[in-house]
């Protein structure tokens, strides 16, 4: 009889966390699922419908209300596990879930603990702004009965080993990089397009793209696009920015894209733009890399270590709109850009840049 692995992620829907479950789980059906049975806790069969060979447990209620959540993670999983008898349960979705098994890990995502609020988050995201202020609390319940606490950049690693007290050599450090990347198309176009793919929370800083292209039209007269994925339905943060951009022709809100679509965005952008004030990794640089075309990314630490080694990025103030736009100026009129001195960055072990080493040292078959 097969070991069970639990994927608990339940709460997952939307942007690089998703991702993050739909990456793990193929690698599992792919290079596991003849050894392990796989069980994945999800909120919707649609998100994973090309993936074989595992089993999926839908729990869209988990999705209801903080509540419910809650009640999940630290109740109703614990009666699960029990009835699974699990080998590794591995939650990707931050909180240690009260569970029985033979081994467990988290996987965090979430920076928002670490980041100093402000009065535009209460008016923008109350919900989440009160969810964030006990953030570092639930990050703490259950988290020293894990095996092993997974991050995805050193600087979470080391607010965790002073939050929290963790022993550094329980926290793994796992690059979420593209194990085999494909050979980048890019499609052939004149228009010139800037491309910010981010769900809507306060610290995504769109403001700053949409305060820069105010800039921008007062010295060019040429044609540009700005593709935004949000479209106002999100928050009253997303409502702020829309109404930020009333007018403004040459800002397109798209709304949430399904990965295929960020995708060809890839392919048509001429930049892409991050300037997200906090991340734990920044999962669009490290698949823009690809296209090997220019980046301006915020020049703060996690971008700088997700980006690693590359000859086209420039780092830019995440609260300077001017150095934005004169930027964007620059690609419009076919200047060249002066790129940024960029370097790898060391990471001591334990340390992953993929799948398959992360799970070997999960599941405890480091001699692999």
């Amino acid at each position: 009889m097969r070991k069970v692995i639990v994927i608990s992620g339940a709460n997952l829907f939307s942007g690089g966390t998703l991702t993050i479950m739909q990456d793990c789980l193929k690698y599992l059906s792919q290079s596991r699922a003849k050894e392990y049975h796989i069980i994945a806790l999800i909120n919707d069969l649609e998100n994973f419908k090309e993936i074989d060979n595992i089993e999926f447990m839908e729990i869209p209620s988990m999705r209801k209300s903080y509540f419910h959540r809650l009640y999940y993670e630290y109740y109703k999983y614990k009666t699960l596990s029990n009835t699974l008898n699990p080998y590794l349960w591995l939650s990707i979705n931050d909180m240690s879930s009260n569970v029985t098994a033979k081994h467990r890990a988290v996987y965090c995502h979430n920076p928002s603990p670490f980041r100093k609020t402000t009065i535009n988050d209460v008016l923008d995201q109350p919900q989440l702004f009160f969810f964030t202020l006990f953030y570092k609390y639930l990050y703490k319940i259950n988290i020293h009965k894990n095996d092993y606490v997974i991050v995805q950049q050193n600087w979470i690693k080391n607010e965790f080993i002073n939050f929290f007290n963790l022993n550094p050599e329980k926290i793994i450090v796992a690059r979420p990089l593209d194990e085999s990347p494909s050979i980048a198309i890019n499609l052939e176009t004149s228009e010139i397009i800037f491309f910010y793919p981010a769900v809507s929370r306060p610290f995504k800083n769109f403001e700053v793209i949409i305060q820069a292209v105010k800039l921008l039209k007062q010295k060019t007269n040429k044609n540009f696009n700005v593709v935004l994925t949000i479209d106002g339905s999100e928050n009253n943060y997303a409502k702020r920015m829309i109404e930020l951009a009333s007018g403004i022709k040459e800002i397109q809100f798209t709304g949430f894209l399904s990965r295929d679509k960020v995708i060809q965005y890839y392919k048509k952008a001429s930049c892409l733009i991050f300037p997200s004030k906090l991340e734990t990794w920044g999962l669009p640089i490290t698949e823009f890399k690809a296209y090997h075309k220019p980046l301006f990314l915020a020049d703060l630490p996690y971008a700088k270590e997700t980006l690693g080694k590359y000859d086209k990025a420039i780092f830019f103030n995440t609260a300077d709109a001017k150095q934005l736009s004169e930027l964007m100026f620059q690609v419009i009129n076919s200047q060249p850009l002066k790129y940024s001195n960029t370097e790898e960055v060391k990471y001591e072990n334990p340390s992953t840049k993929n799948w398959k080493e992360l799970f070997n040292i999960l599941l405890k078959k480091n001699n692999e």
